[in-house]
Order: C-alpha cells, then sequence, then structure tokens
C-alpha cells in the first residue's frame, strides 16, 4: 500500500506514529469497510491499524485461530514493509502475529515454511553496522563507556577489556587514541573480543592492531569464538595483576531466556520449592545472602553468569540494555510494550535515514523485524529478545555482587558533544541516579549504568 504513503506524504502519520497509543480507546471498530479507511485521515488510518492488530493480538492469545485469521488477512492487505512509517511497523508486527499462529497450529508446516527464510549471520552484522552507522544509540554508548573505562583506569598500567559483543573496532579504536594522550602514558591494553562469528574477530584484530600500531601503543588483541550463553568465563585469559574492564552492549538480555530451563534442569529439588526467577530469589526469605554462597545449580543462568563476571573481580563492567520491558509472560503485554518501543525506534529512523530507504530498510526488517518477530513468536529458549529495563536490572546486578559505580558528567558532555558534532536532533540524555537514559524525544529507549566488583566479608 505504498500508494497510501504517497498520497499523505508528509502529514502527521509519517512524521510520527507515537500519538495513535494516546487514542487507541478510539477504533472505528473490526468491521469498518476498506472504503472508509481510504477516505480516513492519515491519522485516523494509522490509528485503524494498531486497533486492528491489537484486536488481532488478543484473539491470537486466547487461540481464537479464525477471527485471527480474518483480521491478519485484512491487515496484510492495508500495511506494507514499503509503505509509510505506521503500514511498516504494523507489517512486522502482523508477520510475527502470523508467525506464532503457524507455530502453535501448524509447527510442521512452520518450519517447512521458515527453513529458507532465517537472517544469515552476515546480514544481521551489516544490519547492526548500518544502525551502528545511522542512529547514534550505540555511538553514545561506546562514548559513554570509554569515558567510564578511561576513569576507571587512571594511573593502571595493564589494562584488560572483555568485550562481551566485539563487532565494531570504531569503540576501541576511539579508546586507544584517549589512552595514547594519557598525561602518564598508555597503558599496556589488552582486549579480549568474544562473538560467536570467527570472520568478525579477524576483522576486528586486524584493525584494533593497525590502529595500535600507529599509534605506538602496546596492545594484544584476544578473539574468543563463542555465544554468550556457552561462554566458558573462567577460561578467558585474564592475568593477576590486570585491571579488568567488562563492555556489555545489548547482550545481558539475552541469558534471560535460559532461567527457566537452567532451574528445571539442574534443581535437585521439588519444583515448586526452587525460585525459578529473579523475583523470586528477590522474594525469598534467603534473598539477603552474598551471591558467593548461592547455589549456581539453583540460581538462574543469568545470575551465575553474572557471578562469573563479578569473579574476574571487574574494577569496572559498564552495561548497556534496551529500556523497555519486553520479557512478560502475557503476550498482549509484550506486544504492547513492543509497539511503544518500535515505534519510536522507527520513528528516530525515519528521521535519521530519510533519503536511504534501501538501508533504512535493511535495518526495519533485519534487526527491528526479527526482533519483533522474536519478541512476539517465540517462548522458553528461542526468545531470546527479552528486553527489561534498568530498575530490573538494578536487584539482578547488585545479586550478583556488583556495586553501583556512577556515570561522571564528563562522559555526559562527551556523549552530546557527538550529537551536536553530527547534527542529530531530537535525542536527548537523561542522568537517572547516575546511569544515563538515551532518548529519542521524551521516549526512553536505551540505558548505560555502571558497575564494580564488590567484595563480600
Amino acid at each position: 500500500m505504498a500508494g497510501l504513503a504517497q498520497e499523505e506524504g508528509s502529514s502527521s502519520v509519517s512524521s510520527s506514529p507515537l500519538q495513535f497509543f494516546s487514542l487507541m480507546s478510539l477504533s472505528p471498530g473490526i468491521g469498518s469497510p476498506y472504503t472508509f479507511f481510504r477516505e480516513m485521515k492519515s491519522d485516523e488510518r494509522g490509528m485503524w491499524l494498531f486497533n486492528l492488530l491489537t484486536i488481532c493480538a488478543k484473539w491470537v492469545a486466547v487461540g481464537s485461530l479464525e477471527n485471527a485469521s480474518m483480521g491478519l488477512e485484512q491487515i496484510s492487505l492495508l500495511a506494507s514493509p514499503e509503505g509509510d512509517i505506521v503500514q511498516r511497523i504494523v507489517a512486522y508486527f502482523t508477520e510475527a502475529l502470523a508467525d506464532r499462529v503457524l507455530k502453535c497450529w501448524r509447527p510442521g508446516l512452520h518450519k517447512a515454511l521458515n527453513s529458507t527464510k532465517t537472517v544469515s549471520a552476515s546480514e544481521m552484522i551489516l544490519a547492526q553496522k548500518l544502525f551502528f552507522e545511522f542512529c547514534p544509540f550505540l555511538r553514545l554508548s561506546y562514548v559513554i563507556t570509554n569515558q567510564a573505562i578511561l576513569e576507571a583506569m587512571e594511573g593502571e598500567k595493564v589494562v584488560h577489556i572483555i568485550d562481551l559483543h566485539s563487532f565494531e573496532p570504531a569503540q576501541w579504536i576511539n579508546l586507544l587514541q584517549e589512552f595514547k594522550f594519557r598525561k602518564e602514558g598508555p597503558p599496556h591494553l589488552r582486549i579480549t573480543g568474544i562473538h560467536d562469528q570467527k570472520e568478525v574477530l579477524d576483522q576486528m584484530a586486524v584493525r584494533l592492531n593497525e590502529a595500535a600500531e600507529k599509534l605506538d601503543i602496546p596492545f594484544q588483541f584476544n578473539p574468543v569464538v563463542s555465544r554468550l550463553e556457552n561462554l566458558d568465563i573462567g577460561s578467558l585469559p585474564v592475568k593477576t595483576g590486570e585491571a579488568v574492564a567488562v563492555s556489555s552492549v545489548l547482550q545481558l538480555h539475552s541469558m534471560l531466556a535460559f532461567d527457566d530451563e537452567n532451574s528445571r534442569r539442574n534443581s535437585p529439588l521439588p519444583m515448586p520449592m526452587i525460585p525459578r526467577t529473579l523475583g523470586d530469589f528477590l522474594d525469598s526469605p534467603d534473598s539477603t545472602t552474598s551471591s558467593s554462597a548461592l547455589s549456581l545449580s539453583q540460581a538462574p543462568k543469568s545470575l551465575s553468569f553474572l557471578n562469573g563476571l563479578w569473579g574476574l573481580s571487574p574494577k569496572l563492567m559498564v552495561v548497556t540494555e534496551q529500556e523497555s520491558n519486553h520479557n512478560g509472560n502475557s503476550l498482549i503485554e509484550r506486544v504492547n510494550e513492543a509497539l511503544k518501543f518500535y515505534a519510536a525506534l522507527f520513528d528516530c529512523l525515519e528521521n535519521t535515514v530519510p533519503r536511504s530507504p534501501g538501508e533504512r530498510q535493511k535495518i526495519e526488517k533485519m534487526l527491528f523485524g526479527e526482533e519483533i518477530k522474536n519478541i512476539i513468536a517465540c517462548e522458553g529458549v528461542e526468545r531470546k529478545s527479552r528486553h527489561e529495563k534498568l530498575e530490573k536490572w538494578i536487584p539482578r546486578l547488585e545479586l550478583a555482587g556488583f556495586g553501583r559505580v556512577h556515570l561522571s558528567y564528563n562522559g555526559m558532555r562527551q556523549a552530546r558533544r557527538v550529537l551536536q558534532s553530527c547534527n542529530y536532533d531530537g535525542f536527548e540524555i537523561k542522568d537517572e541516579n547516575g546511569s544515563f537514559i538515551i532518548c529519542w524525544h521524551d521516549d526512553p529507549l536505551f540505558s548505560v549504568s555502571a558497575w564494580r566488583f564488590k567484595r563480600f566479608y
């Protein structure tokens, strides 16, 4: 339905879909004829599509397949990944709901139809790099992380960084340059890069070694090919006397997918007696016990992983995560929360990449679209996009033994300088109790928080 976008290209629906969430109660009804749809104003059409989508989600949630099929068919005639911004958002959510229905109703058919549709690792890496290039969120995260590392490592002679998702050399090239001009001289810098694709790590090694050689900084890159859930933290090449920093950018939420499975598989006690989530741990009478005393066989996978990082005694750990709640048990809750979050992301992308529809579509399809599908269509260990807000990460990290570190004003100033130098309008960085929230207008999208190893006595 790209024609609809062209007819109303300058209207409010094209500039921002966020206003529709306040109008959701004004639905014209699922039986509205399509002739009325074409005659609607663009904002009314967007509202109508969002309402129809949420009604379909409710039908999917209760297992009303006939109604869900009818609604999804109607939406597929009105939404398009090549249409205006609302049509594109709705198209990806519609695909995700249809995928969930088919997966539950005919799993064999679903598997056959999707056997060749999986986004390849190279396509996903391309989408991530385009996202880094066109939207400032990752760039801001890297600047804030680097500034925190510089401040924490003042005076240290050997610095070892553990990068939990090593794919963008620009971050560490910038840090090398900053270390070069440190008044006491650069440290010996070691970076352990973790990624599940060897080719990505090979490219990282080439770029970083070249940069270190030009700057005459002693440097070593240690590649570790592994998925995060399979990472043996105890085998990481950390040496005595090194000051360790951990960088985690949009990675920790994926570990939450393994919590329930880990508790069921490893628990020696009857299931009702075992806390299966962090909330259960925090609500239990023994929640004040130090993380070192918790049985890792009973702990959630996410807590065990954080315990492993704690065991590295990091002087600093900087965590960037999506500032959203996509890990609810209720499908409707996840759909509503994801709609708000991705509407803001689509709106941001629309404004930062207005003249590059090809690149924009790659980001929307291969990155946002795949995340939306994972949030809505998947359950269990397959559902990796379990984004949670900082308010939920704080008790989880504290339980694992970490203490909060306030990010400095210098980090905020550096990040804002990036926004100004690149003419990024509409972005805002807020300080919330020493952690930074990166927003698109008034919508919080990503959090950056800093932590340190805290010893238990």
